[in-house]
């Protein structure tokens, strides 16, 4: 056999072979059996190129601000021997302002309370006089089991709403602390949810969970797991203004960074 008849037997072997591995790579690359499709894995994506990351701002209040703390239970007060003695309302004295609390117990973005809606309708509801300084958001573990299902979309519309409602304020987000430990996959994946739509719009996010607010050594003497059905005790309250204000303090020291610029503050 000569060369050219060679290479005429050769060539179509090569091609099949070609068109095989080019079917293989296409199949590897769309399907990925060892890759995680779970939500945690897509926030620990959350800093890469193809999430918008936008640093925080100091933040800047006067020196005796108004504050809108807008929550669940724990805004409310629950387990505090007086709700009055809630940590929302703590942070007034703690702050040298004044504290408007807005709390409805076992509500959540999706999960309506025992006596108020879902976040959504009541911040639809709030009064646009009221003009704070300072916004906080906190919670809500009340979604924990309602599922990944619409939770970013209701969280993003909530925060636009009261955005809208108030576009001078200058918002904090404040992550669920846990009521139990471990902590559990489902205030977890809250926790990372909205770290991560926080920082798409450049806000401050607290996480109670990432700067172990609550541990084991501290349990009992935080969260009253008797009468108060593992809400926080009236000292455990106080502990958790405490912890807030702290933070809100060093928000405000905090320097100001370029946009996508690497920063260590302990809320990120």
């Amino acid at each position: 056999m000569n060369a050219a008849s060679r290479r005429r037997r050769t060539l179509p072997a090569v091609l099949t072979i070609a068109v095989l591995l080019a079917l293989v790579a296409v199949t590897l690359g769309v399907w990925r059996p060892w890759s995680s499709t779970s939500s945690t894995a897509q926030v620990a994506g959350a800093g890469s190129a193809e999430s918008v990351r936008i640093a925080p701002a100091p933040l800047v209040l006067p020196e005796h601000p108004s504050v809108l703390v807008f929550g669940d239970s724990w805004t409310y007060g629950s387990a505090a021997s007086e709700p009055t003695l809630g940590y929302a309302y703590v942070l007034a004295e703690l702050l040298d302002g004044a504290t408007t609390v807005n709390g409805v117990r076992g509500s959540g973005y999706l999960k309506p309370g025992i006596d108020g809606p879902a976040f959504g309708q009541r911040i639809a509801a709030l009064d646009p006089a009221l003009a704070p300084d300072l916004v906080i958001i906190q919670g809500s573990i009340n979604d924990r089991e309602q599922g990944e299902a619409g939770y970013r979309e209701a969280v993003n519309a909530a925060w636009d709403a009261m955005s809208a409602i108030y576009p001078e304020a200058q918002i904090v987000i404040l992550g669920p602390a846990p009521h139990i430990l471990p902590v559990g996959a489902g205030t977890a994946r809250i926790d990372a949810d909205l770290a991560a739509l926080a920082a798409e719009r450049g806000w401050w996010y607290i996480s109670p969970i990432a700067e172990n607010w609550i541990t084991p050594e501290n349990y009992l003497d935080v969260i009253d797991v008797d009468f108060g059905r593992r809400h926080p005790s009236t000292d455990g309250h106080r502990y958790l203004a405490e912890r807030l204000a702290a933070d809100l303090v060093e928000m405000g020291a905090a320097p100001v960074t370029v946009a996508g610029a690497s920063e260590s503050t302990s809320n990120q």
